[in-house]
């Protein structure tokens, strides 16, 4: 059920040259952009973009940014952890990377990023802001910041934390650009290091945008910005209809849950019919049964990074209303009105609807996955696959 991934692969070092987009992003890495299309630009130019880092925080994923890194050219891509969107490229070594703005190029080894080829470039701008205890000038541009060390001996330069622009020392010399931040302006935020990192914001959806609508689960899928409705048994041309071609269509070679159903008569060796509706771009797959090719079971992913499936799926926004699904065994649980989203760790879901035992261990072909296994919790029409630091990583809907 993954979508084909290739490798990056290339032998590309030094310096390159991408076009600088003041408040709106660089070269094909535009703010706003979910991750998984990040990465798809990545794949497409693997020969530039053939060092890759991925970092996040395993323990806590939506606490910290996910982070793509480009060591080799000196700028790495911020994206806020819930909505998986980029919200701020910095330039973290000028000197491997080169930026056309206009009809000009700046940084790169052969072209210091100098306060004032920078002032000189980008024309004038308000007196920017010191702080003296990184002995930082950052100078801001509408959705783009320049920060500059000054040496100790100069720090009288920026008396009352502000500079004469442009900034030039009395040895005639003036700083060199340490690191460049570009990010949405429409906040009116100043965003440069440090704290002053976390004022940048991914810029608001496009009127009518799809990305993280909220899907409902009960009976059905509700989606909340498309109005569209998905009831069980549903078939291949209903779903078709409401959701459009489906990106990939997955045959079922196997089903490895019929072992466990002592009602089902199938043979455990017989191969399953079934197949899967893939729809990537919306972190849903829709089963249908391959006999009355009828939807049997959807599965929500939330495209957590440390997942096997992680970049296979956009993030899917669901939203679980669990009074739906308290059965007469857990009517003793007193928060079975709440809800259940992408964000609800494990042990929260436990609290609404109440302790459903021991889980089955899922290792997801431990042979080819290093994030290693993961567990299903099982409860009346639900399945929660749950990754080792208490996060769900899909739901299963069914139907008993």
């Amino acid at each position: 059920m993954q979508r084909p991934r290739r490798r990056c692969e290339g032998t590309a070092m030094g310096a390159i040259v991408l076009d600088l987009r003041p408040g709106v992003g660089i070269g094909p890495f535009t703010l706003g952009m979910p991750i998984c299309e990040a990465f798809a630009q990545i794949e497409q130019q693997p020969n530039i973009y053939d060092v890759v880092h991925v970092k996040y925080y395993d323990e806590e994923p939506l606490k910290l940014d996910i982070v793509i890194s480009f060591p080799d050219h000196g700028f790495h891509l911020r994206f806020d952890p819930w909505s998986q969107r980029l919200r701020l490229i910095e330039i973290f070594d000028v000197k491997r990377l080169q930026m056309r703005y206009a009809t000009s190029v700046i940084g790169g080894p052969s072209t210091l990023a100098t306060f004032v080829a920078v002032y000189s470039l980008f024309g004038p701008t308000y007196p920017g802001t010191y702080d003296k205890d990184r002995g930082v000038y950052t100078l801001f541009y509408p959705g783009l910041s320049f920060a500059f060390p000054i040496p100790s001996q100069y720090t009288d330069c920026c008396r009352d934390g502000e500079a004469e622009l442009p900034l030039e020392f009395p040895d005639g010399t003036t700083p060199v650009t340490c690191r460049v931040s570009i990010y949405d302006s429409s906040t009116g935020s100043k965003v440069g290091v440090g704290s002053m990192m976390d004022k940048a914001c991914t810029p608001p959806l496009p009127a009518g945008s799809l990305y993280m609508e909220e899907v409902h689960l009960g009976e059905e899928l509700w989606f909340s910005i498309g109005g569209q409705h998905i009831p069980f048994g549903a078939s291949p041309q209903d779903v078709w209809t409401e959701l459009g071609r489906p990106c990939g269509i997955h045959q079922k070679q196997v089903d490895q849950m019929v072992i466990h159903s002592a009602s089902d008569p199938r043979p455990r060796t017989t191969l399953c019919g079934d197949y899967f509706y893939n729809y990537f771009t919306r972190g849903i797959d829709v089963l249908f049964d391959g006999q009355t090719h009828k939807i049997k079971k959807f599965v929500l992913h939330t495209n957590y990074p440390g997942h096997a499936d992680f970049n296979s799926y956009m993030k899917c926004n669901f939203v679980i209303h669990c009074s739906d699904f308290v059965g007469a065994y857990h009517q003793d649980v007193n928060s079975s009105k709440g809800t259940i989203t992408a964000s609800t760790k494990w042990e929260q879901v436990k609290e609404i609807l109440g302790d459903c035992g021991r889980a089955a261990i899922q290792t997801q072909g431990s042979t080819s996955n290093p994030f290693g296994s993961t567990f299903v919790y099982g409860y009346q029409n639900l399945a929660f696959e749950v990754m080792k630091n208490g996060y769900i990583a899909t739901v299963t809907l069914f139907q008993s």
